[in-house]
């Protein structure tokens, strides 16, 4: 018998991304770009949410 496995609360925001990395636009000495690495401020970078139900429950 198949067992399921339960899925993970992924972050909703952001298309579930937890971090991403943006070019500056400006080239280091090696020819490569420089990058900013940005994480999700919903998450903290951890590509997952909190339920809502802790969320409302800690007001």
């Amino acid at each position: 018998m198949a067992q399921h496995t339960p899925t993970a609360r992924i972050c909703r925001a952001y298309d579930g991304f937890a971090a991403v990395a943006i070019t500056t636009g400006t080239r280091l000495p090696d020819g490569s770009r420089a990058t900013l690495r940005v994480t999700c401020p919903t998450c903290k970078g951890t590509g997952h949410s909190v339920p809502t139900a802790l969320v409302q429950a800690g007001r």
